[in-house]
């Protein structure tokens, strides 16, 4: 029998076996995010159009090629998030958190979407953790940021494999002259642009920095920096940011051409590029502009995103080990439908308690229980029959020392499980 369908273009599914290690890795992140004071905030996978348009920059690629738009049936025009930042600082504004003062920080672990081709560590539903700061306008914001991004790669193992490469593309006023270099350079050579930076060479020209095609890339080289451009304030904290990373040991490069693609995005930029897989797993920067654009008041922000796909593929390569403990203390199985029965009853009640224990579901024989109570590497066993219904005792046995210990199975079952296995592990550990 065929499917009637598969998963669509650009999605897979985090199946059993492999979404555990995923949530180990969440983990991770998220206890780095909180022992630096962010709190986790969840927003919806949808917004209303205009909000991504307004925020990411209608000449960047996500706005004009990436995007799921459609009309609703109310007639409005809406969006799956094809970033966390856009959302995050709506969330803010709506739910009035700046009047708790400043900074505001947040994290989440979220699904984002993007109409692109996809291949390795780049899916159209891509999975991203990223953090948001809101109300510190101080290099030290940036330094803790990168920082906290920096731990968590050497929390994961992946501190020998990742870089950080940092840039700052100053400010409105840095830009406009910055710009009007840009203009007049690229306009030289107009006619070997794609359509697309052809398009841009008017409304954003630091756009055509970002393009993907190799011709753009190479004429991009030769491109005047931004750095070159900086504005006194803007050098200052440039210089600062760096300062800083250097006081904590982290070591960087700096890239001038590191523009992000997204246009919110102001001063200090980064990127954490892989030297396994020559892309980044992740990246950021500061978007003082941004609150205000989308209608709060003038608000210093900054802030990351780390790609889940990409990173799992980099901890896959790095041979990264995984706890292989199974989740089920206690697999109990039965023989006969009275034992069954009290299978069923013993388990329930190891539930109530907190501990994780299962049954035969599927009307299998002896052999076969055991065999699944392996499969899913139960810690301990019991078997029921007529026998142990009748004197009321069982024995538990420990599947990784083959000890066996008689235990009630009657109403004082669970004292008599706990004591048994706490007496086991004293033993064995």
């Amino acid at each position: 029998m065929e499917l009637i369908t598969k998963a669509p273009k650009g999605t897979r599914d985090i199946i059993p076996g492999e979404s555990e290690k995923w949530t180990l890795v969440e983990d991770v992140m998220a206890g780095e995010a909180e022992l630096n004071g962010f709190s986790e905030i969840r927003t919806p996978v949808f917004e209303h159009t205009e909000l991504f348009q307004r925020s990411v920059g209608d000449t960047t690629d996500v706005v004009e090629k990436q995007m799921y738009t459609f009309e609703d049936k109310g007639g409005r025009s809406i969006t799956l998030r094809p970033e966390g930042t856009a959302g995050a600082v709506r969330a803010m504004l709506e739910n009035g958190m700046y009047n708790g003062g400043y900074p505001i920080k947040m994290y989440y672990k979220t699904s984002c979407y993007r109409y692109e081709k996809p291949q390795a560590g780049r899916m159209r539903e891509l999975h991203q953790f990223g953090v948001e700061m809101f109300g510190a306008a101080e290099p030290a914001a940036d330094a803790q940021v990168i920082s906290l991004a920096m731990s968590i790669f050497e929390r994961l193992g992946l501190g020998g494999d990742v870089q950080l490469a940092i840039n700052s593309i100053g400010c409105p006023t840095c830009r406009a002259e910055y710009h009007k270099a840009l203009k007049a350079y690229f306009t030289e050579r107009k006619d070997e642009l794609c359509e697309t930076c052809n398009s841009r060479l008017e409304r954003n020209p630091m756009r055509i920095l970002d393009c993907k095609s190799p011709v753009c890339g190479e004429i991009a080289k030769g491109a005047p920096k931004i750095t070159e451009y900086l504005c006194d304030d803007c050098r200052a904290h440039f210089e600062k940011v760096q300062s800083l990373l250097t006081a904590i040991g982290i070591p960087f490069t700096i890239d001038p051409g590191l523009v992000r693609g997204l246009d919110y995005y102001t001063r200090t930029v980064f990127e954490f590029p892989s030297n396994r897989f020559g892309f980044a797993l992740g990246g950021g920067g500061r978007y003082d502009g941004l609150v205000e654009e989308i209608g709060g008041k003038p608000t210093p922000a900054l802030g990351f995103g780390l790609g889940f796909d990409r990173i799992m593929m980099a901890l896959q390569e790095a041979g990264a080990e995984f706890p292989d403990d199974g989740k089920c203390e206690l697999y109990i199985a039965s023989m006969g439908e009275a034992a069954q029965v009290k299978a069923f009853q013993l388990v329930s009640a190891l539930h109530r308690c907190g501990v994780a224990a299962d049954c035969d579901l599927c009307a299998r024989g002896l052999k076969a229980q055991m065999k699944y109570a392996d499969k899913i590497r139960a810690r301990y066993t019991i078997v029921l029959g007529d026998n142990e219904l009748e004197t009321g005792k069982a024995d538990l046995k420990n599947m990784k020392t083959g000890e066996k210990k008689t235990l009630s199975i009657g109403d004082d079952f669970i004292d008599a499980y706990i004591e048994s296995t706490t007496a086991q592990d004293d033993l064995s550990f």
